[in-house]
C-alpha cells in the first residue's frame, strides 16, 4: 500500500488506480484525448470521474515524436484555466500535471493541481526537483533517453529493464535530496523505446518492485500496440486493455489510460483474480 500527500490530503494506494489523460492540446497523438475548450474539458473530467478515474492528468503540451515544443508561458496558458475550472467543479478530484517545465508546474499547482509528472525526470529543467519539493507534491518520474525530438532515434540499450532500474536508482535519489517525500516511477514505455524494449520491459515489469515506489504504467493506445497489430491509435483500446492486463499482474500500481472505463474493468477483474 501507498500513501500520497496532495497538499495535505491522502492519496491511498491499496489497489491499483487509474489515471484519466487530458490533453489541453490540438496535436496529441490521439485525437479522441483532446479537449482544447473549457466545456470538453468539464466535460471529459466528469465522465472520467464518473467512471472510477482517482486521477485525472491535464497536459498542454505533446510529447508525440515531432511535436513543436511550446514555451513555458503558452504551455501555462493552455493547462492552468482547465485545471482551475476542474478543481471547482470537482473539488474532491485528485489532478496532476504532466509538464517537464518548472514553471508551469508552479502555476498549475497554484491553480489547483495536486501532483506533477514529468516525462523528462527533471532532467530538461535543473529547477524542477527543487519547485517540486517546495510544492509539496508527489512526483512522478518518468525514464526518457534524449528529448522528445531525439528519443525515436535508433534507441538502443544492453539490457534495457537493468539501464531503466539504474536510471530511477539516481533519479529516486536526486528526488530524496531536493526534499521530494512521494515519487512515483513511470518506466516511459514509447518513450526512446522500440516495441522490443517496451515488451521487455512490461515482461520484466515486477523487477521495479525493489524500488518500493508506486509504479505506473503509460502505454495506453501507443505504437507498440497499434503498429504491432496493423491497426491505428483509434483502433487500439482492445489492445490497451490486454496490455494493462498484463501489467497489472506484473504489479503496476497506476494505469495512465485515455479510456477510464476499460481500465477500471481491467483494474476489478485482475483484482479477483489475485
Amino acid at each position: 500500500m501507498f500513501t500520497l500527500n496532495c497538499k495535505g490530503r491522502l492519496l491511498t494506494i491499496d489497489a491499483p488506480v487509474v489515471m484519466g489523460i487530458i490533453n489541453t492540446t490540438p496535436d496529441s497523438f490521439y485525437g479522441n484525448s483532446r479537449a482544447e475548450t473549457t466545456g470538453n474539458v468539464l466535460q471529459t473530467a466528469e465522465r472520467m470521474l464518473r467512471q472510477g478515474a482517482a486521477i485525472l492528468d491535464i497536459g498542454g503540451q505533446s510529447t508525440r515524436p515531432g511535436a513543436v515544443q511550446l514555451p513555458p508561458q503558452e504551455e501555462a496558458t493552455r493547462v492552468t484555466g482547465a485545471i482551475s475550472a476542474i478543481k471547482k467543479e470537482f473539488p474532491e478530484s485528485f489532478v496532476s500535471i504532466d509538464t517537464y517545465h518548472a514553471a508551469v508546474a508552479m502555476q498549475a499547482v497554484e491553480a489547483g493541481a495536486d501532483l506533477v509528472n514529468d516525462v523528462s525526470g527533471g532532467r530538461f529543467d535543473d529547477q524542477m526537483l527543487a519547485t517540486v519539493a517546495q510544492l509539496r507534491v508527489p512526483y512522478v518520474c518518468m525514464h526518457l533517453k534524449g528529448t522528445p525530438q531525439t528519443m525515436h532515434s535508433d534507441p538502443s540499450y544492453r539490457d534495457v529493464t537493468a539501464e531503466v532500474l539504474d536510471y530511477f536508482i539516481e533519479r529516486i535519489d536526486a528526488c530524496t535530496k531536493a526534499g521530494i517525500h512521494d515519487v512515483i516511477i513511470d518506466p516511459g514505455f514509447g518513450f526512446s523505446k522500440n516495441s522490443t524494449h517496451n515488451f521487455q520491459l512490461l515482461k520484466e515489469l515486477d523487477a521495479f518492485a525493489i524500488l518500493r515506489k508506486p509504479l505506473l504504467l503509460g502505454i495506453s493506445r501507443k505504437s507498440t500496440i497499434y503498429r504491432t497489430l496493423g491497426i491505428t491509435p483509434e483502433e487500439a483500446l482492445n489492445g490497451t486493455t490486454v496490455l494493462n492486463t498484463a501489467g497489472l499482474l506484473k504489479g503496476a500500481n497506476i494505469l495512465r489510460v485515455h479510456d477510464v472505463k476499460e481500465a477500471m474493468e481491467a483494474v476489478r477483474l485482475t483484482n479477483f483474480l489475485k
